[in-house]
């Protein structure tokens, strides 16, 4: 045998033995990974199942590797919950500090979920057992939206008893420095007694709004005839009309009967109407008209006044909202009086609607189930 094949017989023994090794090494790192168990899955303690089921708050369950080992269906539909994972991270750094010094913490946070609305949420995180983090999450977003709309009431209030408040008070000033004009002291009295009139007016659609709010519910609810309701609104709103040269035009459908407060009532349509005439141009016509349409009865009144743009129109019913608040003060308005007007619908199981055009006027319908007289023949009878 020449040295050339005992080379070859050589290199291929070495070749068969390293095999050998390697195949035995792999057996033997593959059998004790068979041997070592996987690390164990947290255990949820017993009880916590059914506790996270009957819990109105979101709660969440996370692992030491940050995983949502079990989260309850507010959790899921509130979006803390994604891909398996705690959401927003905010949520997921207390987590990590609990988790890091057992310290329960709370936090108020602030986050918008996959194409949702803003949350406003009071989170609490706290240590369940040594592997697992409990997050208990409460969603105060409608909270802080009433909390904003009272502070925003207050506020505006505030501002609106100011400035009849402050004109009564520089007016007795000046009828104080006039006494001896009586010219200017009877034109002072007679601006007091302006001011002292819309300071009445606010003070009183503040109560009547605020008792429309809390659902105050009225134990004056009789059948109402329509016809009388406009006919009071338009007569209430006849001087206004006068002095402007606006001609009121009133059509409305004989025996149209509603059911309610008619204290309300007279207050919506009144002031629909008294608004058409405020904020319609001199020499102008206001329409009102009352039909019965598919079981219900529509008051509409129609002014040809300057019209609310079309990005306006959800907000003219907030309190206080003006379109033009310069102008709004000129005439004296208060702000709630379309604000009432959607109240009083919605108490007395209507609605009320709007169409506006700049340039062309706007019209407000306020929408109330039909009433028969058949019916209070029927509950005399019985």
């Amino acid at each position: 045998m020449d040295s050339i094949t005992s080379g070859v017989i050589i290199a291929g023994a070495v070749g068969a033995v390293l095999g050998a090794s390697i195949t035995f090494v792999w057996r033997y790192s593959e059998r004790r990974s068979m041997r070592t168990p996987p690390e164990a899955a947290p255990t949820i303690p017993a009880g916590v199942d059914a506790v996270l089921s009957v819990l109105s708050s979101s709660a969440v369950l996370v692992d030491t590797a940050d995983d949502v080992v079990k989260a309850s269906a507010p959790a899921y539909a509130l979006g803390l919950v994604r891909d398996e994972r705690l959401h927003p991270d905010e949520l997921m750094t207390l987590v990590r500090l609990v988790r890091r010094d057992g310290q329960v913490r709370e936090s108020e946070l602030t986050f918008q979920p996959d194409r949702g609305a803003t949350l406003h949420v009071h989170a609490r995180v706290a240590p369940l057992t040594s592997k697992l983090v409990l997050v208990l999450v409460e969603d105060r977003t409608a909270a802080e939206r009433v909390e904003a709309i009272r502070r925003d009431f207050v506020a505006n209030v505030s501002h609106e008893l100011k400035t009849p408040i402050g004109a009564l008070n520089l007016l007795a000033e000046a009828v104080g420095e006039a006494k001896d004009d009586p010219e200017a002291v009877v034109r002072f009295s007679q601006r007091m007694h302006v001011e002292s009139e819309r300071l009445t007016r606010l003070v009183q659609q503040i109560i009547e709004l605020s008792r429309l709010q809390h659902d105050v519910s009225s134990e004056a609810i009789s059948t109402v005839k329509v016809g009388d309701l406009v006919s009071e609104a338009c007569e209430h709103s006849a001087t206004d009309a006068e002095a402007k040269d606006i001609d009121i035009v009133v059509d409305t459908q004989p025996d149209l009967l509603v059911r309610g407060d008619r204290a309300q009532l007279h207050a919506a349509v009144g002031n629909l109407v008294e608004n058409a005439v405020t904020y319609s141009p001199a020499g102008s016509r206001v329409a009102v008209s009352a039909e019965l349409r598919d079981g219900d009865v529509r008051v509409t009144v129609s002014d040809n006044g300057v019209g609310i743009p079309a990005e306006e129109l959800e907000r003219v019913f907030e309190r206080f909202y003006r379109v033009d608040p310069a102008r709004a003060r000129g005439t004296g308005g208060t702000g709630l009086g379309l604000s009432i007007v959607k109240h009083v619908a919605a108490s007395n199981g209507g609605s009320v609607e709007v169409w506006s055009e700049p340039g062309l006027g706007s019209s407000f319908t306020l929408v109330l189930p039909s009433y028969s007289a058949d019916e209070d023949d029927k509950k005399e009878s019985a």
